[in-house]
């Protein structure tokens, strides 16, 4: 195995699956991951570019690609999952649900297949828990100074383990029953098994990081008490307001936001009783999906593994090209047409559709009317879509699910109440400091930036825990992080 050519000489190997009969049947996840000498193998085929456009465009966590892969093809894992962590908390999150950045800028990728950068890392860190290499590391040193955290997601979590290892008393606090926010309850099981999140929960409290669930902010704990109790507070709620599809018929039963889909079958998995009126389940049912991402993919595997009748997946936008258009070069992310494992599982899509109505009796939806588009430039260069004369048609449902995304974060309560400004776009307006309009609140992730990535929100709380502990103690040994950049 020479690694001089190995990116010649190689084939690409990814993780293999279950077979679709056999993982349906189930919520649990389905990966049958790479042995030792495959991921040996795999690691021969990178480059060890001059230029490593994996690390520098590719990962918002400045991930040492190149030489953590090295390691891999050394057989120096252990050495490869302490590289890991000095920039990534949770690589074994992102190693399951990030949509790998880092691959599209893969050198490989301009005229042949990424490096399997993901696949590797994911086998690096669940190598690492086998081997009982991951250890909680508390702090050396007690600085005295207490910080609260509002909000449980990835960059709450990431933001927390940096301080508290950086010295300082910090309080997560979660108005959810259980902590992680959406990579608990918004991300299903088949895709992200919830031990594999409580493992490093179990790491983070060994460290010292306190989390107090069923706190609501304004409700359980006032905001005067955070503000006398604490000397940085920081908002990493997400960006949870869905966005909205305000057309007649909304208001029938039958129609929900995806996240309250997710949310609701998560919970069921995770063996909780779901009153019998406030159930949302696709058995038998005509579903439709209107959004074409990631959680509406999620929503796709979900109602296959409910027992749906049919399963119909709408997009307003046009179908994707299969191959990079010319004005999307290497390195920026692809363009392109992506199906997920739900999209091997079943079910139809559909683009360039827009949805006028829906319809029902008896107060349940029952179909939905909806027409085709085309999209074109008009006279000022501007591409908007027109609906096609004569292409109206209607789909039978039962059940809708609404997967187009989030807005902004939730202002009525906790972020009103604490008096922070917006942007325009709605998101916490933030300093370069990621300070607030209020002093000594902090903001970060989605809250700030607008619905993204995991993998960005995770880097967000790196960086915001840099910033918090430099206004803590006026200099900071914390590794910063570049800022996330939406592609």
């Amino acid at each position: 195995m020479d690694k001089t050519t190995g990116f010649i000489n190689i084939t690409r190997k990814t993780a293999g699956k279950q077979q679709v009969e056999e993982r349906i049947s189930h919520y649990s996840e389905f990966r049958q991951g790479l042995s030792p000498e495959e991921s040996r193998e795999q690691a021969a085929r990178c480059m060890d570019c001059g230029v490593p456009f994996c690390h520098s465009a590719g990962c918002p966590l400045d991930n040492a690609v190149p030489e953590f892969i090295d390691l891999v093809y050394r057989d120096r894992w252990r050495d490869a999952v302490n590289l890991l962590h000095q920039t990534n908390n949770f690589p074994e999150i992102t190693g399951r649900v990030c949509p790998a950045l880092c691959e599209a800028a893969c050198v490989n990728s301009i005229d042949s297949e990424p490096t399997s950068i993901r696949e590797l890392e994911l086998e690096v860190i669940e190598r690492a828990f086998e081997e009982g290499w991951v250890e909680p590391k508390p702090p050396s040193i007690i600085t005295g100074k207490r910080v609260a955290i509002i909000g449980s997601g990835p960059a709450g979590l990431a933001a927390a383990q940096q301080l508290r290892r950086a010295g300082h008393k910090v309080v997560v606090f979660e108005k959810a029953d259980k902590p992680g926010g959406n990579l608990r309850y918004g991300i299903p099981d088949f895709k992200l098994d919830k031990a594999v999140l409580d493992r490093r929960l179990d790491q983070l409290r060994a460290e010292g990081v306190s989390i107090k669930c069923q706190v609501e902010i304004g409700r359980d704990v006032s905001i005067d008490y955070l503000k006398r109790g604490f000397n940085a507070i920081c908002v990493t709620v997400g960006a949870m307001q869905p966005r909205d599809l305000l057309i007649p018929g909304r208001e029938l039963k039958g129609v929900h936001h995806a996240i309250e889909y997710l949310t609701q079958n998560n919970r069921r998995v995770a063996g909780q009783t779901i009153p019998v009126e406030q159930s949302i389940l696709a058995t038998d049912k005509d579903v439709v999906v209107i959004g074409g991402g990631d959680t509406g993919s999620d929503c796709v595997g979900t109602a296959i593994r409910q027992g749906a009748r049919s399963v119909q997946q709408l997009e307003l936008l046009p179908r994707p090209p299969e191959t990079r258009p010319d004005n999307n070069p290497w390195p920026q992310w692809p363009l392109i047409l992506r199906s997920s494992t739900s999209h091997e599982e079943g079910g139809n899509r559909d683009w360039s559709i827009n949805t006028n109505c829906f319809q029902g009796e008896d107060g349940r939806v029952e179909s939905m009317e909806c027409v085709r588009l085309e999209w074109a430039k008009n006279a000022e260069g501007r591409t908007v879509m027109t609906p096609i004369p004569g292409s109206e048609f209607a789909l039978k449902t039962d059940l809708v699910l609404l997967a187009m995304g989030f807005v902004q974060p939730v202002h009525e309560g906790l972020l009103d109440n604490l008096g922070v400004a917006y942007d325009q776009r709605g998101n916490v307006k933030v300093d370069s400091e990621m300070m607030t309009s209020v002093r000594g609140v902090f903001a970060a992730g989605d809250a700030n930036t607008g619905a993204w990535l995991v993998v960005g929100a995770i880097a967000a709380g790196r960086r915001l825990a840099h910033r918090v502990d430099r206004y803590l103690m006026g200099e900071t040994a914390l590794p910063d992080t570049i800022l996330p950049t939406k592609l």
